[in-house]
């Protein structure tokens, strides 16, 4: 218990720093929308202390304390308005919440990172019950530093977190805790959709778990659909044109350098053309699907070898894939990656080498950025800047092709089963034919 304590302590001091380094942006004075000045773009660029929260404090009615997407929409031009942001609603009524209470960007980058603390703490205490001392690699890490205040992540973090928790350390029978996990993903999809990538291998654990329970399977699907949905309707009836506004900007957006993927790296010289915008509407995603097939597969096979799904090991490999092909890569989505190398035993060179690649990219990105709007030269014949981008954005690319197969190799660093739960008769016989 002390060790868990002092784990919490070390990450509330890296959620300290986080937010101070944050709060490098704001002030020393504001406009009458309570916006940082003077030079608050600029600064934010070159300081890379960039943050989406301080941003998105103008533009989408969050300074005018309008409860989000009930009267709003977005225009043909894909601006939003009427308190709509660009989030599934349980992180749009977060945005709100950390709002209500403040007139600046920077009474809002404070509130919020208040807001979403003990989300960050939540998870330094699970994974510390999970794999122990690994999970200094949260409490520490430079990832909660660079990106706790940079957006909204934190909560949707936890949810997923939690749910593997709740699968390996709840004393509980497989039925109740698959069932409560499947809700936490559910609630995960409210907050930023990826945790819904993990419901297919949880299904796939607990039919093998419960000796080909179909039934077991399908009602983690329907408690995370179900969950998905109670939290959704009511903003849909309350104001439907709202609700799926969110979705739609989302559907609509492009690859360009807001993006910051290799999609958009690789390709920019094509992005102006529509036909391009329309066939990456269908290539990403089709191309990340193949990706959760793959890793499903091979975590099928596995199976058959050791009579478990390595469903932790197949939701991470599912996450690279999503990392790596999705048309948007934003420098926070680190922070979802960041527990499967606490709760995954993947060698070290593979997790020192992401986070500097990692960290070259932020720094990079936002850099580069100032010296674009400066009118500095920035390619990369001209600097150091423009050399730590593409070494950050190859680098970590070629890292999460690394990694989508380090992760379904690797052993998980908890155990597979919660102390005091048994395990159903039907796969012991399976498991004892299997290793026999």
């Amino acid at each position: 218990m002390s060790a868990l304590a002092v784990l919490c302590l070390l990450t509330a001091v890296t959620l300290a720093l986080g937010y101070a380094n944050k709060a490098r942006c704001t002030g020393p004075e504001f406009n009458e929308w309570g916006r940082s000045v003077p030079d608050y773009q600029m600064r934010s660029y070159r300081d890379v202390c960039y943050s989406d929260i301080q941003n998105l404090w103008v533009g989408r009615d969050i300074d005018r304390h309008v409860f989000p997407y009930v009267h709003g929409g977005i225009d043909e031009d894909g601006s939003l308005w009427g308190g709509v942001v660009e989030y599934p609603v349980l992180t749009g009524v977060l945005i709100w919440a950390g709002a209500l209470f403040v007139s600046t960007d920077a009474g809002f980058l404070l509130s919020s990172a208040l807001l979403m603390a003990p989300f960050g703490l939540a998870v330094a205490w699970w994974l510390g019950r999970l794999s122990r001392w690994r999970a200094l690699l949260w409490a520490i890490g430079p990832p909660l530093v660079l990106y706790a205040d940079h957006n909204w992540d934190l909560p949707v973090v936890a949810s997923a977190v939690a749910a593997v928790f709740v699968m390996h350390r709840w004393s509980a029978s497989l039925a109740r805790r698959s069932t409560v996990a499947a809700v936490l993903l559910g609630l995960g999809f409210a907050l930023k959709l990826y945790p819904a990538i993990f419901v297919l291998p949880l299904m796939l654990y607990v039919f093998t778990e419960g000796g080909w329970d179909w039934r077991g399977a399908l009602r983690v699907a329907g408690a995370a659909a179900g969950t998905g949905l109670l939290v959704n309707v009511p903003f849909a009836l309350a104001g439907f044109q709202g609700w799926a506004a969110s979705f739609e900007f989302q559907s609509r957006r492009q690859v360009d350098l807001s993006t910051n993927s290799v999609w958009y790296w690789g390709f920019r010289d094509w992005t102006g053309d529509d036909g391009f915008q329309s066939a990456m509407g269908i290539v990403s995603p089709g191309l990340m699907l193949v990706s959760f097939a793959l890793a499903c597969w091979i975590g099928w096979l596995r199976f058959e070898r050791t009579g478990t799904y390595p469903w932790v090991q197949v939701s991470a490999a599912m996450l690279c894939g999503f990392l790596l092909l999705h048309k948007v890569h934003s420098p926070q989505y680190t922070l979802w990656l960041l527990p499967f190398f606490v709760l995954v035993q993947v060698r070290w060179g593979w997790i020192v080498a992401y986070l500097v690649a990692d960290f070259a990219m932020c720094a990079g990105i936002f850099r580069w950025l100032y010296l674009n709007n400066e009118g500095i030269p920035s390619g990369v014949h001209d600097g150091f800047t423009a050399q730590a981008l593409m070494i950050g954005v190859w680098g970590r690319a070629a890292l999460l092709v690394g990694l989508f197969v380090a992760f379904l190799s690797a052993r998980t660093t908890i155990d597979e089963q919660p102390s005091g739960d048994e395990v159903p008769a039907e796969t012991s016989r399976y498991r004892i034919r299997n290793l026999g």
